[in-house]
């Protein structure tokens, strides 16, 4: 009704003129392509990757590379001089590096924002054509440079570097391309283009974007710093202490595909000294943070404090890690629980944000539940990441080792805990610490409700009916809300399962363990304490960081303030 009114206000000739005229903003010329999960290489004895990896490994424990602070074109060093070591030998130094100072640190925010226009009006298109000849890089060429540098500074295992530092990291790059191309599609209705044109067009933020990444996924770091940097942001990448090698050969391959060093500088630095930087800069536009809740915290509190200083209102986008639980239903099949629970919880020493750390397992499979993981946990081996038979690693520094060791503390001194396999801490070498599962009589113990983050796998044994009790415990008894998994053959009790637990995790699992998400398969976040829920490695994560804006062109002129009913 409203177009057709409006329609009439305009002449036959005008229309025709109209058609001769032609839109400001054009659509954007972005070359057709799909994508597909990179493989995972299977490193089988006398494979051709093996051979690479071990040449690479070989390399990387040879030397002390020596990794620059990066801004715009320029390598800095300061004398706040780090070191990163291997986890499984801590003797072993593998890396020197620099924390950036503030001033440093203010020093890339300026640079940022000078280069930050002239970024955004690079076309996406070719944007992602770097994206995809990176992700191609990482595939062939440094495939096994990121798998060396991720097991040797972060004591992953072959397979566990492998789905991270190589096929995770090539995905995200891969498919939040497709993502941001498939974005630039829809386009806002034009009921009368010889009337009026609306468009819509992505802009990078009014700002820079502060990327703080975790040490335990090499493709997180890749991907908080390089999926804003793609949408037309200027970045500021701190990394992990503890994963500065394997962040800066990402670093160097973006590089080397073409994107600018003022657009992405690489700031290794104390986080409270980058945290007070960032947030006290009018130009912060958004956050993109992997870590622990405390510092998540502390810094949306700085956001809070420093808004009125703000240009814009900061975009605030964090996953925070969880206590995730397996929730077996007496109808379970009891292999799939065993295996399914013992790769969630010890896979790369329980150190991934969705591994599993509590477990509910009723009386009547318990015996059988119980041996195979006993069994299975006699089998895993501890040691070198180089050992291609080593089950884990180490985990990653002294301050993990601390904490962790302090929880099988915990269980060997409580009176509702019982320690049935592992236990053992030693630090002598490395910072080792035995795949531990313990037994509560207490559901709400501290150890089934807080963050491990380490290979510490506690089981509650309920009596079978209650297991829609055990809904209520699963889903209540922590803070987080990250994964989930639950068990059973009872297809009724699954229906109810899902939709008792709908909010209980991000990433929810049926027969299925509680670990393993894949990038446009599994978009991966939980909300409560988990985090904000962006969804990294889904459709939405790559216009996250864009600032859209609505275009109305009309192209005709406007004759009358009048409207034909006032006559």
């Amino acid at each position: 009704m409203l177009a057709s009114v409006r329609s009439t206000l305009f002449s036959t000739a005008h229309r025709l003129h109209a058609r001769a005229a032609s839109t400001i903003i054009k659509d954007a010329q972005i070359k057709d392509f799909q994508v597909e999960n990179e493989p995972v290489f299977g490193y089988m004895p006398g494979s051709p990757e093996r051979a690479e990896l071990e040449a690479a490994l070989k390399k990387y424990q040879s030397q002390v590379e020596d990794v620059p602070i990066m801004i715009g074109d320029k390598e800095y060093r300061t004398d706040e001089v780090k070191h990163q070591v291997m986890p499984h030998n801590h003797s072993h130094k593998i890396a020197k590096f620099y924390w950036a100072n503030s001033e440093l640190i203010q020093k890339a925010i300026d640079t940022g924002m000078a280069a930050r226009a002239g970024w955004e009006r690079v076309p996406l298109a070719e944007k992602f054509d770097m994206w995809l000849k990176a992700a191609d890089l990482m595939a062939t060429k440094y495939r096994q440079e990121l798998n060396a540098t991720t097991m040797l500074g972060q004591s992953k295992t072959v397979i566990q570097a492998e789905i991270d530092s190589a096929a995770e990291l090539i995905d995200f790059l891969r498919f939040n391309a497709l993502y941001g191309k498939e974005g630039t599609k829809w386009q806002p209705r034009s009921p009368d283009p010889n009337v009026t044109v609306n468009k819509l067009r992505l802009r990078g933020l009014e700002g820079f974007v502060a990327a703080v990444s975790p040490f335990n996924f090499t493709a997180i770091g890749g991907n908080l710093a390089y999926t804003p940097a793609m949408m037309g942001n200027a970045v500021l990448w701190k990394p992990s202490d503890t994963a500065v090698l394997s962040n800066f050969t990402i670093y160097k391959i973006m590089r080397e595909v073409g994107v600018p060093g003022e657009v992405v500088s690489f700031l290794p630095a104390d986080g409270p000294v980058f945290g007070d930087t960032i947030t006290k800069s009018p130009h912060l536009a958004a956050i993109n943070f992997t870590g622990s809740v405390p510092t998540f915290q502390r810094l949306w509190t700085q956001v809070g404090q420093n808004l009125s200083n703000y240009i814009g209102f900061p975009r605030l986008v964090g996953e925070c890690g969880g206590k995730n639980y397996h929730l077996v239903h007496p109808s379970a099949d009891v292999t799939s629980v065993v295996n399914g629970t013992i790769r969630s919880a010890f896979e790369y020493c329980g150190q991934k944000c969705s591994a599993c750390s509590r477990a509910y397992i009723p009386e009547s499979l318990w015996p059988e539940v119980k041996a195979g993981l006993l069994a299975a946990q006699k089998e895993l081996k501890v040691g070198d990441v180089q050992e291609f038979d080593s089950f884990m690693g180490a985990v990653i520094d002294d301050k993990a080792f601390k904490r962790i060791s302090g929880y099988v503390d915990h269980a060997k001194s409580s009176p509702n805990l019982s320690i049935l396999a592992g236990g053992k801490c030693d630090d002598s070498v490395g910072y080792f610490v035995e795949p531990t599962i313990v037994q509560t009589t207490d559901p709400t113990d501290r150890i089934m409700c807080e963050e491990i983050f380490g290979p510490v796998l506690t089981l509650f044994v309920y009596p079978d009916a209650q297991a829609d009790e055990m809904l209520t415990v699963a889903n209540k008894s922590t803070p987080f809300a990250l994964t989930g998994a639950i068990f059973a053959q009872d297809e009724a009790w699954l229906v109810k399962a899902t939709e008792a637990l709908k909010d209980s995790a991000g990433n929810f699992y049926i027969n299925d363990k509680s670990t393993g998400s894949v990038v446009a398969q599994q978009p991966f976040g939980g909300a409560r304490m988990s985090g904000t829920n962006d969804k990294a490695g889904g459709l939405q994560y790559a216009l996250k960081w864009t600032s859209p804006q609505a275009v109305k062109q009309t192209m005709v002129p406007l004759t009358d303030i009048k409207y034909p009913y006032m006559g």
